[in-house]
C-alpha cells in the first residue's frame, strides 16, 4: 500500500518545491486582518475630521471675517493626507511583521527573486495610480480619489497574484468592483474606501488564516 502512495507523495513534494521557487506562499492571513483594522481606524479618523470641518463650516459660513474657507479646506486636506499616510504605514508595518514571522516559520526567504518580482508587480500599478490620483487632486477632482485608490490597488493585487497565493486575485477583483461602483455613487468615497481596504481585507485575512494557518 505504501509503495502505491509513494509516487503520489513524490509528485506532491515536487509540486510544493516548484510553488516555493515560483510563488511567495508565506503571506499571512493576520496581515490582511491587521491591514483591514488599520484601514477602518483610518476611515473613522477621516470621518471624524470631516465631521468637525462640516460643523465649523455651518457655524461660520456667514461670518466672512471669521471664516476663511480656503484656509479651512487646506487644513482639512493636509489632515486627511496625514491620516492616509499614517494608516498606510501602520498597515504596511503590520503586514510585513506577520509575513516575516510566517516566512521564518516556513523557512522561506523574506527577500529573494520571487519576492522581488512580487514587489515590482505590486508597486508598478500602485505607482501609476498614485500619479493619476495626484493629478486628479491638482485639478480638484476629489471624488475620484477613493475609486482611483480602489481600482489601482485592485489591479496591483491581480497583477501580483501570479507570484503569490492565487486567492489574492479575488481580493483584487473585489477592490476593482467597489472602485468602479464608486465612480457612479459619488460623494460616498469614504464608505467605499472603508469597505474595500477595511472589510474586504479582514474577510480575506480570515479566509486565508482558516485555509492555511489554523
Amino acid at each position: 500500500m505504501d509503495s502505491q502512495h509513494q509516487p503520489l507523495e513524490t509528485l506532491q513534494d515536487i509540486k510544493r518545491m516548484m510553488e516555493r521557487s515560483s510563488r511567495f506562499i508565506s503571506l499571512s492571513g493576520w496581515s490582511g486582518i491587521c491591514a483591514g483594522v488599520c484601514a477602518l481606524i483610518g476611515a473613522w479618523a477621516a470621518y471624524s475630521r470631516l465631521g468637525r470641518f462640516n460643523v465649523y463650516y455651518r457655524e461660520h459660513r456667514h461670518d466672512g471675517g471669521l471664516y476663511n474657507a480656503g484656509q479651512a479646506s487646506t487644513e482639512l486636506f493636509i489632515d486627511l493626507i496625514w491620516i492616509a499616510v499614517i494608516t498606510f504605514i501602520a498597515a504596511l508595518i503590520s503586514a510585513f511583521l506577520f509575513t516575516y514571522i510566517r516566512s521564518r516559520k516556513n523557512g522561506v526567504p523574506i527577500w529573494d527573486r520571487t519576492v522581488q518580482r512580487l514587489t515590482w508587480n505590486t508597486l508598478l500599478p500602485m505607482a501609476v495610480g498614485g500619479i493619476v490620483i495626484w493629478r486628479a487632486l491638482e485639478f480638484g477632482y476629489y471624488e475620484l480619489v477613493a475609486p482611483g485608490c480602489l481600482i489601482f490597488y485592485g489591479l496591483a493585487l491581480v497583477n501580483a497574484s501570479k507570484y503569490t497565493l492565487g486567492e489574492i486575485r479575488y481580493l483584487g477583483y473585489g477592490q476593482i468592483m467597489l472602485g468602479i461602483l464608486n465612480l457612479w455613487i459619488i460623494n460616498e468615497g469614504l464608505y467605499f474606501w472603508a469597505a474595500g481596504f477595511g472589510v474586504l481585507h479582514i474577510v480575506y485575512g480570515i479566509v486565508m488564516w482558516y485555509k492555511y494557518e489554523r
